[in-house]
């Protein structure tokens, strides 16, 4: 495919994007009707798509209109390329640019990308890093590495994933962090990763996980599993009889797999079996929420969240909370962690947990944005008197 050809290609699937499709299925559903691409023309278009809907608003504003040519458009203009070179109308190009397709001066807001009614929040929340955090947003997230430094050490995987064609260097949030410099994409058939001994997690995933009071022949439980990035990660970190749950018992369906490829055992539980194997030394809780400080990977969300959404995600982190407190063991830990910038997902609903369970008291509290590399990560570790 030409260049111009694949932002034609890129256009059609962001209006089937504004329209309502999530990307991920709009991108599928192109490629599998267009045989003729490449895996280099698939992965062009993809990056043109996260591009468009990372920078959803200031694109719109420079390409005239919030359509799938107006964000690609728009995309070029802040690049700094001449779209007449591009949109020619020749072959497979786009159309040639209209009168009507003139560029305008995005608001403040706007040019950072962000939803006007959740400002006001975030501006609270993050103080005088806002505008920063949101303009780091707006660019494509850093490929990271988890070393399972219960193999290898971490200058050891550097030198493997070297010889494998891979490169990478240490990032400072986490021993246990590599930032992917090179071949990213062929990470997932690297026989490090194969082998379980390099995982891809966000650096501030692991330093969610390096903060946490960890020691062998603990009972923990990883009560928001996922597919269970931070229950490996723990499991590197010490000899633990370690449980994994999930209000969504399939996003856990590669744990079993991924652990015995690490050389690490996990029980996973369903909801009724998680009482059962109570008390534990320590609970931690990575809790659905807005996913804000998660906005370069997962960039739809920020477009999606309202008002209404962001109230029943702080209610369901509050029933979360009062759910798996009993669960701790006397003189144990409550860990809870959200991919959120926002401080009613954060300090404010441990200050609610606190109001509500008295015997708790906060023994760690960090705090990550996106200006370190890393996601944006809350963490606040409670322990039980």
């Amino acid at each position: 495919m030409t260049p111009a050809a694949r932002l034609s290609a890129a256009i059609g699937i962001l209006d089937r994007v504004l329209a309502g499709t999530p990307a991920e299925q709009a991108l599928t559903n192109w490629g599998r009707a267009s045989r003729f691409a490449g895996s280099g023309d698939r992965h062009a278009v993809r990056d043109l798509v996260f591009d468009a809907i990372r920078n959803r608003r200031s694109h719109a504003a420079l390409g005239g209109a919030e359509t799938g040519r107006g964000l690609i458009l728009g995309g070029l203009r802040a690049a700094g390329v001449n779209p007449d070179t591009l949109f020619t109308g020749e072959g497979h190009a786009p159309g040639p640019v209209t009168a009507g397709e003139q560029p305008q001066t995005p608001s403040e807001l706007a040019a950072l990308d962000c939803p006007d009614w959740l400002a006001p929040a975030l501006q609270a929340s993050l103080g005088g890093d806002f505008a920063p955090v949101m303009e780091t947003l707006r660019h494509r997230a850093p490929v990271f590495l988890r070393v399972n430094t219960a193999r290898l050490s971490r200058d050891a995987a550097i030198a493997r994933l070297a010889a494998e064609g891979i490169g990478t260097r240490p990032h400072p949030l986490a021993e246990t962090a590599l930032e992917v410099t090179g071949n990213a994409r062929k990470i997932q058939i690297s026989p490090s990763y194969l082998e379980g001994l390099a995982e891809l997690q966000d650096a501030a995933s692991q330093a969610v996980v390096a903060a946490l009071p960890l020691h062998a022949g603990q009972s923990v439980l990883d009560y928001c599993a996922g597919g269970g990035g931070k229950t490996l990660a723990m499991a590197a970190r010490a000899e633990l009889r370690l449980y994994a749950h999930d209000a969504a018992p399939q996003r856990m369906a590669d744990l079993p797999a991924r652990a015995a490829r690490a050389g690490v055992a996990v029980t996973v539980l369903a909801g009724a079996d998680v009482p059962r194997h109570a008390p534990y030394d320590l609970v931690l809780a990575d809790v659905p929420c807005t996913g804000s400080g998660s906005w370069r990977r997962a960039p739809e969300a920020k477009w999606a969240l309202t008002p209404a959404r962001l109230a029943e995600l702080c209610a369901l982190q509050a029933r979360i909370l009062d759910t798996i407190a009993p669960l701790v063991a006397a003189g144990g830990h409550l860990a809870y962690a959200t991919c959120s910038l926002l401080e009613p997902e954060n300090q404010a609903q441990i200050a609610a947990f606190r109001q509500r369970h008295s015997g708790w008291h906060v023994t760690a509290e960090r705090r990550f944005t996106p200006l370190e590399g890393g996601d944006g990560f809350y963490l606040a570790v409670l322990a039980r008197k």
